[in-house]
């Protein structure tokens, strides 16, 4: 499915649209170039699911954790040199019964395999962006 992001708003209504319809166990696997909306949309994803206040880039921390409901996890691996990093970082206790946003999936060795994996691939499109989502089994019937 593509998604048209003509504006902030869109981008926002998409992170409500998706906040909506996660649950424990999900991935929100975001790639793009950079400066395509990945933090954007991650950032309007955990608003939407209640959390007041800043919400920052991962960039540097690469996880960070979140008390909501369902509890979530942003994580940005940008800066990984192989996936088994992630596993050092300990990704796999962050994740026990929470949702995952994962910005460079990629870098982290991908979670597109996983069958609760909405992967949202993020264009430019000039001033706008597009998102090209595409659910696992898991995401079947809930697609934002």
């Amino acid at each position: 499915m593509i998604v048209e992001l003509p504006d902030l708003a869109a981008m926002q209504a998409l992170g409500t649209r998706i906040a909506a319809q996660l649950q424990p166990g999900d991935v929100v696997a975001l790639t793009g170039p950079l400066g395509s909306g990945k933090t954007t949309l991650a950032r309007a994803i955990v608003a939407a699911l209640g959390h007041i206040g800043e919400v920052p880039s991962p960039t540097f921390t690469i996880l960070e954790a979140y008390a909501l409901d369902p509890p979530l996890v942003h994580a940005d691996f940008y800066r990984l040199e192989s996936p088994r990093e992630a596993a050092e970082l300990g990704l796999d206790d962050y994740r026990e019964g929470a949702a995952l946003i994962a910005e460079w999936p990629e870098r982290a060795g991908g979670f597109a395999h996983e069958p609760a994996c909405l992967s949202i691939a993020l264009e430019i499109a000039g001033n706008a962006r597009k998102a090209i989502v595409e659910g696992g089994p898991d995401w079947h019937g809930r697609l934002p």
